[in-house]
């Protein structure tokens, strides 16, 4: 089995009243689409935005384990390991010098038009948007 790089996070809101975890293979993408609650579902509902606990692996069997493993602690259990490496419940996220793209994709964006006009465009125009990629003009 090949090794890569797995995380198991745990996600919080503004006041850590709820706890989230998860597992990933690319961590900041994955706090990006948390963050701008791209993905629906726990995280979207409760708004768990504030990455309070990570962890490191190599090997996607020991993550999976991990990730099991603090799913059936108590809550109370969770909140010792939690504040045992951030006792203060920081946003670990808030000084990575690379934070999250959203062009975290495949393909290569080259522009965003709206209504022909060349631009950054945001969601709410959504069928006037089109995306111009790189390698074929899709549109």
């Amino acid at each position: 089995m090949r090794n890569h790089d797995y995380w198991v996070y745990i996600l919080t809101n503004r006041h850590c009243t709820t706890l989230y975890i998860g597992i990933t293979n690319n961590i900041t993408r994955r706090l990006y689409w948390h963050r701008y609650r791209e993905l629906d579902g726990f995280a979207k509902r409760y708004h768990l935005t504030r990455l309070v606990w990570l962890e490191h692996f190599r090997n996607v069997n020991d993550a999976i384990a991990c990730e099991k493993k603090l799913k059936g602690w108590r809550r109370s259990r969770k909140i010792a390991l939690i504040e045992e490496m951030n006792p203060r419940w920081l946003d670990l996220s808030d000084d990575w010098e690379q934070q999250p793209k959203f062009y975290d994709r495949p393909w290569q964006v080259e522009e965003m038009v709206r209504d022909g006009k060349p631009g950054l465009a945001p969601k709410a125009f959504g069928a006037a948007l089109q995306l111009r990629f790189a390698q074929n003009d899709i549109g």
